[in-house]
């Protein structure tokens, strides 16, 4: 039987990983895994696995730790590593070499991808549903956001359940509610176990009450087989955005203002994925957040100095550039570069728009928050059109920026 060795800080991502492994291998393959660098390094010398997945950002230091450590093993020397990295450059790709690492995936991680490589490197056949999907999980104002779009993939809805679980620990959510956008979908008979397994992970991961549920859709055999399910009769599936949102809330507010239809377009089924959290996390204070960026460069893009002054406060560990309008920011992109950008869209000069367009020209792939007043619908809505999905309603709080940070940029799926 093959082993493989999982070096992980974030527990769930280590058991989706491990479940998918061992359950997809037709038990061909057994899997252990290590919490960070100094469990990792005791488990390959007294397992010697056949392969190590391992995360980059255990801390630098402690990647690199685990790797030499492996080298001097004549034991462990040979075996492959496959590294996953949240951002790594090709100069760091290159030190990776002499330490028989022979794969690096950029997170968030195509698991498609990643399991192709395994089969490769282990000779083990997986079962792993191919058919077209694409799921996303994001959060604003307190209403999680599911989108799916061009096909119920099996392996991806598995993959929703974990990622909600650390939506809801991430945001601290008491009574969640949960809108599902299906988008350029169309589904038949054939898919019904499939919606029901995807409602079934859902309701579970989420606790969520079936009246808070909302199942946004123009296809017709989805409604109809969902309002015949008398196990579902609680859930509401409707065609509209706005009116899905206003159904959720006690009482209409700044989340049903700025919020379109429009998110239902093909087009806007790229998104960020869920942060997993690393296991030292034991809660979700700033003050534990704040520790997570260390080392990143941020860019605050607002004309107003309190803004500026709130983001670099707010990100005190870390390096953080402040831009007035939108003009000085993309001069500065021709020498510099940005972890994550926080963008106003009402600006002298040139505004937010001209910036996204700017970044869509020059294909960037620097997540983008966009800073918005509550009365600022129609530039929203714009701005989600153009593929911006993450924003922070003004007046801004500290905990707001780090935890909308840490869901775009702790990604692994």
């Amino acid at each position: 039987m093959k082993q493989v060795l999982i070096i992980d800080e974030s527990p769930l991502f280590r058991d989706y990983l491990k479940e998918k492994i061992a359950g997809n291998s037709e038990h061909t393959v057994s899997v252990e895994t290590a919490a960070g660098a100094l469990d990792g390094t005791a488990k390959i010398r007294g397992l010697v696995p056949d392969i190590i997945i391992m995360d980059y950002q255990l801390g630098r230091q402690g990647c690199m730790d685990v790797l030499r450590q492996k080298k001097e093993n004549p034991n462990a020397a040979g075996i492959p590593v496959i590294i996953l990295a949240q951002q790594i450059d090709q100069k760091r790709i290159i030190e990776l070499v002499p330490y028989n690492v022979k794969k690096v995936f950029a997170k968030p991680v195509k698991i498609d991808a990643l399991f192709t490589a395994l089969s490769a490197m282990l000779k083990v056949d997986f079962l792993i549903d191919d058919s077209p999907g694409i799921v996303e999980v994001h959060v604003n104002d307190d209403i999680i956001f599911v989108e799916i779009a061009q096909g119920l993939n099996r392996d991806k809805i598995d993959l929703l359940g974990y990622k909600i679980v650390e939506l809801v620990d991430l945001y601290q959510i008491r009574t969640p509610k949960v809108i599902v956008m299906l988008s350029d979908i169309r589904l038949g008979f054939a898919d019904g176990p499939n919606i029901e397994k995807l409602l079934k992970i859902i309701l579970n991961a989420s606790r969520v009450r079936q009246k808070y549920v909302r199942i946004l859709t123009r296809d017709e055999f989805t409604r109809n087989f969902i309002e015949s399910q008398k196990a579902y009769e609680d859930i509401e599936v409707v065609s509209n955005l706005q009116y899905a949102i206003d159904g959720l809330l006690a009482q209409p507010d700044k989340s049903a203002e700025i919020i379109s239809g429009s998110l239902l377009s093909a087009e806007n089924a790229e998104g960020e994925a869920m942060q997993l959290r690393f296991e030292s996390e034991t809660k979700n204070t700033p003050e534990n957040m704040a520790e997570a960026f260390e080392g990143l460069a941020i860019a605050a893009v607002d004309d107003d100095f309190v803004i500026q002054e709130l983001v670099k406060n707010t990100f005190s560990g870390t390096s953080v550039t402040a831009f007035s309008d939108g003009r000085e920011f993309v001069q500065a992109l021709e020498h510099s570069r940005f972890d994550l950008v926080f963008l106003d869209l009402l600006m002298p000069k040139m505004d937010g728009f001209a910036v996204l367009r700017e970044l869509k020209e020059k294909n960037s792939s620097m997540p983008v928050i966009i800073l918005s007043a509550v009365n600022q619908r129609e530039t929203v809505i714009r701005a989600f059109q153009m593929g911006i999905k993450s924003y922070i309603t003004k007046p801004l709080k500290p905990g707001d920026l780090l935890r909308k940070s840490m869901e775009i940029l702790r990604v692994n799926f």
